[in-house]
C-alpha cells in the first residue's frame, strides 16, 4: 500500500493500525508506521494521536491499548453485523445489484451519502469503499467476484 507523506494519510493510517491492532504503546505504533514506510518522530505522533483523539482503554486481552472512539474495530465476512448497521439497512436500502467487485445500492432520495458514510465506517475489511449520490451508491469490494456475496449480505440485512 502506497502511503503519501502528509499528515492527513499519516493520521489515516494510525486510525487503520488501531482498528486492526491492539497497540499497547507509541514506540510499537511507530514501529508498525515505519514497517509501512512511514517514518515518524514519537513527538509528531503524539500530536497526531490527540488529534485523532485517540484514547488509552483496557482491553481484556491486552491491558491497556490505544482506541480511537467513533472508528469500529475492523470487521471481517464472519464477523456479525453491528445493529445500528442492520436498522439503517432496513431502513434506506431499496435494492442491491452486483456486478463483479460492485454493489449498486438504491435508496430514497437524499439516503445516500448517509449510508455510504456508515458502510465507510463500518470497517467491513472485505470493502474498499463508496461512492455515493442522492440515491445511489457504488460499494466497491477488495475481491474482483466479491459484489455478488456482499449484495446478497445487504439484502438480508434488509428484511
Amino acid at each position: 500500500m502506497a502511503i503519501p507523506a502528509t499528515k492527513t494519510a499519516r493520521q489515516a493510517r494510525i486510525i487503520e493500525i488501531l482498528q486492526s491492532n491492539r497497540v499497547r504503546s507509541q514506540a510499537e505504533l511507530a514501529q508498525l508506521l515505519t514497517d509501512d514506510g512511514v517514518k515518524v518522530t514519537q513527538a509528531t505522533l503524539s500530536r497526531d494521536l490527540v488529534e485523532i483523539g485517540a484514547e488509552r482503554v483496557r482491553d481484556l486481552k491486552a491491558g491497556l491499548i490505544y482506541a480511537v472512539p467513533n472508528h469500529p474495530v475492523r470487521r471481517t465476512a464472519s464477523d456479525a453485523p453491528d445493529s445500528r448497521m442492520v436498522g439503517l439497512f432496513k431502513e434506506l436500502l431499496v435494492t442491491a445489484e452486483a456486478s463483479g467487485n460492485l454493489v449498486i445500492l438504491r435508496t430514497p432520495p437524499g439516503a445516500a451519502q448517509f449510508l455510504a458514510s456508515s458502510i465507510d465506517h463500518s470497517g467491513i475489511d472485505e470493502i474498499l469503499g463508496t461512492i455515493a449520490g442522492d440515491d445511489t451508491v457504488m460499494v466497491i469490494t477488495r475481491d474482483k467476484e466479491g459484489g455478488e456475496a456482499l449484495a446478497d449480505r445487504f439484502l438480508t440485512w434488509a428484511e
